[in-house]
């Protein structure tokens, strides 16, 4: 797995980047807000989209205090964060918000499990954001989502795009009915993006599967069994970030929640569906990358049975042969057949008699 940085307008790294790890917490009080994940010069982009059935209007903050002009009764507010290592930041818009201490910490802890929680006024919800690249790796983001009476605030890592484009141009055209709903809808089209860039991942996944299967059938070598093994982490990898978000929307789709509304839980049910889907895709996957790695090392060990069995064949066929040359190689002074005129050319012939015989043997038993 890896995850790619967002180039923004900014020039790459040229050194490796800093990464936070979780021992770094050990001992200190719950609710301590610290970065899990990797640090970043780049400034955090904070992004609102304000919009009712008439329209929307978005816009991109410099100041974390100017999204709260946009959260009145009388329209939905998305609040977007892409990026947590400026942990004054994040704290600053969960104070204003009465968000928890341990749900910022669980926001600021790139490593979280994905989860749903319910805090009576607000839910927050943790999921994996996956896409996959064009070399074919998996691109992970970890997502957070607070979902208010009349808000979504929603939480990344800031690295290169995401699944919400889609999203933000049906706000913008006024397409669908997400302008004539509410804030669990706009939720619930977030988190049906994410699980949408699920199906792309393991359709990319599924093409270089079936180039790999082929190429074990015809061509199997070491590279071949390392392919099948980074395969069969990657699918190890979704199998972690997915049967949790399972739980996640099962959950939302029967909690018992005044911020999701009747209407909006059978569009949870459809995400639910398509979560088993996906869980179905991944479980086949590691099915057929373990049968494939089978076929590889059988293929492998038949290769080696058919050498073996060649150079044993020829061994056979040279030990009555060098028996005779050992036999006819003593030193002896009285052997009769020394003094024979023909005695050389008659012990060839016997070789090569016996040479083919054994040849033809071998082949009408099917060993050759």
């Amino acid at each position: 797995m890896k995850k790619n940085r967002h180039p923004g307008n900014h020039q790459p790294p040229t050194t490796t980047p800093t990464v936070t790890k979780r021992s770094e917490k050990a001992g200190l009080p719950p609710g301590t807000l610290i970065h899990i994940g990797e640090k970043s010069d780049r400034e955090i982009k904070v992004t609102v989209i304000d919009y009712n059935a008439d329209g929307a209007e978005q816009k991109e903050i410099s100041a974390i205090n100017e999204c709260f002009y946009f959260m009145d009764a009388s329209a939905i507010s998305w609040i977007n964060v892409e990026g947590l290592h400026e942990v004054e930041l994040v704290q600053q818009l969960g104070d204003c918000q009465g968000i928890h201490p341990l749900v910022l910490e669980d926001i600021l802890n790139t490593e979280q499990r994905p989860k749903a929680e319910d805090f009576g006024n607000y839910l927050f919800i943790v999921l994996k954001m996956l896409r996959a690249t064009d070399d074919s790796e998996i691109s992970t983001e970890q997502v957070s989502l607070i979902i208010g009476e009349n808000f979504v605030i929603s939480f990344q890592e800031g690295l290169e795009g995401d699944a919400f484009n889609p999203i933000r141009e049906r706000i913008k055209g006024g397409k669908g009915r997400i302008r004539s709903m509410g804030a669990d809808y706009l939720a619930y089209s977030l988190i049906d993006a994410v699980v949408d860039d699920y199906f792309v991942a393991l359709e990319k996944i599924g093409e270089e599967m079936e180039e790999l299967e082929a190429e074990v059938v015809t061509s199997p070598t070491r590279e071949t069994q390392q392919k099948i093994h980074r395969l069969k982490r990657t699918m190890i990898f979704l199998r972690k970030a997915v049967w949790p978000l399972r739980e996640v929307i099962s959950g939302l789709e029967r909690r018992d929640s005044h911020l999701i509304s009747q209407e909006t839980i059978v569009y949870f049910r459809d995400v639910y569906d398509h979560t088993v889907q996906v869980i179905d895709t991944i479980e086949t996957y590691r099915d057929i990358l373990s049968g494939m790695l089978d076929i590889h090392l059988s293929s492998l060990s038949n290769r080696t049975n058919e050498v073996m069995k060649v150079l044993t064949i020829i061994a056979t066929i040279f030990m009555p042969l060098t028996f005779i040359v050992g036999l006819y190689g003593m030193n002896f002074k009285y052997m009769p057949e020394l003094e024979w005129h023909w005695g050389y050319p008659a012990v060839l012939l016997l070789m090569a008699v016996l040479s083919a015989w054994m040849v033809l043997f071998f082949r009408r038993k099917k060993w050759l």
